[in-house]
């Protein structure tokens, strides 16, 4: 099959290589940590094996088997920017440690790479948290902090890591894709993301052509159209375009009903959707989706109320509601080029775990 066009049906393995407190709360149990950084600096010595203990546990070959058994064909791999060990730059949160980052994450994986290649499955590796972050969320690796556009040396040591991720694994038969940074808040400049991606694109290209590797960029919560002519071919080849969707964040949205959510993920994003494919010139995917529709699970230290729709319903009216919700989403985002649920697996809540979503049949048991 041609890579450049191939549908993906895929899953994210979030809080695995990157952590996220509200995904694995008993990491965090009796700390002040809000994210990978600072649990790694208040643990300090005691982190490497907790931490480590977590990698070879909370993701397993099992894992991948699952999901090549339900019929899914890729995954998506959040690393930070410290995947490679300690030639970081220093950020004031480090505190008296100047490289608090457990080590050994690149060997986790390389495993998981053979474990993609050995059941046939599809990766997409995505910097999901750059120094200094790039969003202030707790999955960009320093919650409350937007840092990462502010020092060359955080945009430098971005682009090394993706570099060193194209070099390691460019002969690797189950390297799909190379994400270059996940989820730039809003507030970043455009222009300063711009010519980032297209840095990016660059040093991928030193190991990775585009007949074997994608390179993928996210919208940055901004409207596609600010992209409109953005790395288009001839000179740029094999590009995506990745978009998350999800209902749960906004006001509006936690207040609508049910019937609301549907309305939304068949018509408004339907109708993005055909806008996307008609104007962007660019393979899209959604990288980022789930049934979630209560923020409390979500976001830990997050204001209320915390209403949300299925709140009155009985346990079967609940049932029918996640699965429409889950297939109103997926009839949609199969008009792209491809979808990752977000996440395979929770400690936390099941409507964010793609596992367990397919456990409960609120998702469909093969993807195939």
């Amino acid at each position: 099959m041609d890579k450049t066009t191939m549908k993906l049906r895929g899953v994210n393995l979030g809080s695995w290589l990157v952590l996220e407190k509200w995904m694995v709360p008993s990491l965090f149990e009796g700390l002040q940590a809000t994210d990978e950084t600072t649990w790694c600096a208040e643990m300090g010595p005691r982190a490497a094996e907790r931490l480590r203990a977590h990698w070879n546990s909370f993701i397993t070959r099992e894992d991948f088997r699952w999901i090549a058994g339900h019929g899914l064909n890729a995954v998506r791999i959040p690393v930070g920017h410290w995947i490679f060990g300690p030639d970081y730059p220093y950020h004031p949160k480090y505190g008296d440690n100047r490289h608090p980052f457990v080590t050994g994450g690149i060997e986790v994986l390389d495993r998981a790479m053979d474990w993609a290649q050995e059941f046939d499955l599809r990766v997409v590796l995505d910097l999901h948290a750059a120094p200094g972050c790039q969003n202030g969320f707790d999955n960009g690796g320093i919650k409350d902090v937007c840092e990462w556009h502010t020092k060359a040396e955080y945009r430098e040591h971005s682009l090394a890591v993706l570099e060193r991720l194209a070099e390691r694994y460019r002969d690797h038969p189950a390297l799909h894709a190379i994400e270059v940074l996940n989820e730039p808040r809003w507030d970043v400049p455009t222009d300063y993301i711009k010519a980032y991606y297209l840095d990016a694109y660059e040093r991928i290209r030193r190991h990775c052509p585009p007949e074997r590797v994608a390179v993928v960029f996210h919208d940055g919560f901004r409207s596609f159209r600010e992209f409109l002519g953005f790395m288009q071919p001839p000179h740029y080849q094999n590009v995506i375009f990745d978009i998350h969707r999800y209902q749960c964040f906004e006001r509006c949205d936690i207040d609508a009903d049910i019937h609301a959510h549907l309305r939304k993920s068949a018509g408004d994003w339907k109708d993005e959707a055909d806008a996307i494919i008609t104007e962007l010139g660019l393979p899209t995917i959604c990288g980022e989706w789930s049934l979630g529709l209560d923020l409390k699970v979500v976001s830990l230290w997050a204001e209320g109320p915390f209403n949300h729709a299925l709140e009155n319903m009985d346990q079967f009216q609940q049932n029918v509601a996640s699965r429409g919700y889950a297939d109103a989403q997926l009839l949609t985002f199969e008009k792209y080029q491809g979808w990752f649920f977000w996440s395979y697996r929770t400690e936390t809540t099941p409507a964010w775990s793609l596992r367990s979503s397919v456990e409960r049949d609120w998702l469909p048991s093969s993807f195939a």
